[in-house]
């Protein structure tokens, strides 16, 4: 509410004195929003729910018994299902809003329990034997088929999540470059077939207008592991690292593209950094090959002043560009 131009309407003698001492009062017991803190509490306790869980079973398993865990896990996820089941809202391929508040997180517990059910029981059962990939691939079909079915950006990222545990990767923030071996050549091929695929995903979500509003999820895992892979590439196969150039200059364009076309300052930085890195191993391999030691070191610091300078100023001017 703009006060001072009610302040200046009562200087000029249009609203009288108890019509502005009104203003302000309704101005200062004005109401505001909580709806971010309590999403965020809803979210820390469906994690709770579902760890307290776990670390009751691991503390009680010999007195319980594992029937009785995994019937207890069973019914909350059945619960959870059949509650958002009868309160969803018709399907459509564009985005469709949650029926209530509560709806997201009583999905989010389902699928949870879900993933805990399927694991435990081939932890103490062994249920697909020695095809432990079923036991990443069955939960990975479902959890995209719940976050297609009921709209849900949480669930797709967690069924993206189990795909690349499926192929053999970690891409959790903390582990996508501490939990996996990028010397092993599978690893590297299979980053870049994900990260492709991926990408291509969001691209026929976007131009196909299915669930469209998934397309920043897809692209958001996929240009980083596609990225990793492609310096991964670079650093592991070092004789034919300039063989990984195409796929990493082909990938800077196309994302360079894409955050001109959305305007989206994110991209940019991304394509900057993982790009930067990948020309600056280049270079500093030419510069110790053609020079001599002492030479191509000050070259090599030469040029990281100079590079980082021009970094600020290129990002600067995007980021101006991009407003």
């Amino acid at each position: 509410m703009n006060i001072p131009l009610f302040e200046r309407l009562h200087q000029e003698g249009l609203i009288a004195d108890p019509s502005l001492q009104k203003v302000k009062q309704r101005a200062g017991s004005r109401l505001f929003s909580v709806h971010w803190e309590l999403k965020t509490i809803l979210y820390l306790g469906i994690l709770l729910l579902t760890g307290g869980l776990g670390i009751l079973i691991y503390k009680n398993i010999d007195t319980i018994g594992h029937q009785v865990i995994l019937a207890v896990i069973g019914l909350i996820c059945i619960s959870s299902f059949v509650y958002c089941e009868r309160k969803k809202l018709p399907f459509a391929t564009t985005r469709v809003p949650a029926p209530n508040s509560f709806f997201d997180y009583i999905l989010l517990l389902g699928c949870l329990t879900l993933i805990t059910f399927i694991t435990y029981l081939q932890v103490q059962y062994t249920v697909f034997g020695t095809a432990y990939g079923l036991a990443t691939f069955i939960p990975m079909v479902i959890l995209f088929f719940c976050a297609y079915y009921f709209d849900h950006l949480g669930i797709l990222s967690m069924a993206i999540t189990n795909l690349a545990a499926w192929m053999g990767i970690a891409i959790t923030p903390l582990n996508i470059l501490k939990a996996n071996d990028f010397a092993n050549a599978e690893i590297i091929f299979a980053g870049l077939l994900l990260g492709v695929a991926l990408t291509a995903i969001a691209w026929a979500s976007e131009r196909r207008n299915i669930k469209a509003h998934f397309e920043f999820t897809y692209v958001n895992f996929g240009i980083n592991i596609l990225f990793i892979a492609c310096l991964a590439g670079m650093f592991h196969f070092d004789s034919f690292y300039p063989l990984w150039l195409l796929p990493l200059a082909g990938a800077v364009f196309y994302f360079y593209k894409k955050a001109l076309s959305t305007r989206l300052f994110y991209f940019i930085l991304l394509i900057t950094l993982y790009g930067y890195i990948g020309l600056s191993y280049v270079l500093i391999r030419f510069l110790l090959w053609a020079t001599h030691e002492l030479d191509g070191i000050f070259l090599i610091l030469m040029y990281f002043i100079g590079s980082a300078t021009g970094i600020i100023v290129f990002l600067s001017r995007m980021n101006k560009k991009m407003k």
